[in-house]
């Protein structure tokens, strides 16, 4: 009974004008556009420059920050106070002032990334112009040597894809036959609620699967950024997200009466599940009450694990916990799934 279910999810997705198109565009979209657009570097600080001491030293330490690609030079100014009105009228970001060999770094901090961070390059400009007596220093990475944040980024939108895909498309097709009618005239027939809500959600599995591959492609095409770990690890982490979001988008499905609904809750849980995974931000900068919703986040547990696979080359010791952790979350959800969703034959 199942393989005719299946069949006829099948048929309704290919026949479908919007949805084969959006399940391939969308993954190609956000592999291509995303990575170099969600990026943390700060680019195009405008610098005034207020030398006092006009010695050798410090001009060298002038066009050095005039070649940085990081930053716009806007010209010398006479004093602080007319670098200032720079800053004031939104004309400069940071203020570099040089008076008797030493450095005052004056930043705009409305935008708060953009001041922090364009402080610490210009301190990491001023300080190697410094002599360092006795010592000697050398960095070594060892993992994302060029510090590319592409190879930071790829992973995590793999886990957004699976989200989106195996989350939101099995809630909106289920409330999608609510509203349509044909849900009540599948719950007057023998077929059992296993059969009918795998046939739901099974297509979904196998898409999701399809577009993680199709977006490893991409990453090693595009990139030329290939998985350093075991991909069988990346495939499971990704089926254990899948079984999450898919049942966690049956869930809400069974208590939503539109596709309206679904969709406004479904946005609701997605975002606050994204945010606070360590997608973009470290958890560990979060406030103590914050970093407590982690250990339930599935998400988090994703995104650190694939991170670890991905860019690190580890190996399943590595990433047990969260694969145990993933594995209880989901199949909690996917019991509820289950047991929510009320059959009348």
């Amino acid at each position: 009974m199942i393989k005719y279910l299946l069949q006829k999810e099948f048929l309704q997705i290919r026949r479908n004008s919007f949805m084969p198109k959006i399940i391939f565009i969308f993954p190609i979209m956000v592999m291509c556009v995303m990575p170099w657009v969600m990026n943390q570097e700060v680019k195009n600080i405008r610098v005034d420059v207020v030398d006092m001491d006009r010695t050798m030293q410090s001009q060298r330490l002038v066009h050095q920050v005039e070649a940085s690609n990081y930053f716009i030079f806007n010209g010398q100014k006479a004093t602080y106070q007319e670098a200032m009105k720079d800053i004031e009228t939104s004309k400069a970001d940071i203020i570099l002032e040089i008076r008797d060999g030493k450095y005052l770094i004056a930043a705009n901090a409305v935008n708060g990334t953009k001041g922090s961070i364009g402080s610490a390059y210009l301190s990491q400009i001023v300080s190697s112009r410094q002599p360092v007596l006795n010592s000697h220093f050398s960095i070594v990475n060892l993992y994302n040597k060029g510090q590319n944040y592409k190879v930071f980024m790829i992973p995590a939108l793999m886990g957004i894809l699976m989200m989106m895909l195996c989350g939101f498309l099995p809630a909106l097709n289920i409330v999608g036959e609510k509203e349509k009618g044909t849900i009540e005239q599948i719950n007057v027939t023998p077929i059992s609620k296993w059969s009918f809500i795998l046939a739901k959600l099974i297509p979904y599995w196998i898409i999701g699967l399809m577009v993680l591959t199709l977006c490893l492609v991409l990453s090693w095409l595009v990139y030329g950024i290939t998985c350093q770990g075991p991909l069988l690890l990346v495939y499971l982490l990704a089926i254990l997200l899948a079984l999450f979001f898919s049942s966690f988008g049956l869930i809400v499905s069974n208590y939503s009466d539109t596709m309206q609904q679904a969709m406004l809750v479904m946005w609701f849980f997605v975002v606050c599940l994204m945010l606070l995974s360590g997608l973009f931000t470290p958890t560990r900068s979060m406030p103590d009450w914050a970093y407590l919703t982690t250990y339930f986040n599935p998400m988090h547990y994703f995104v650190d694990a694939i991170r670890t696979v991905f860019v690190r080359g580890g190996g399943f010791q590595a990433i047990a916990h969260q694969v145990f952790s993933l594995f209880c979350i989901a199949s909690v959800m996917a019991v509820w799934a289950m047991l929510s969703y009320k059959k009348n034959s």
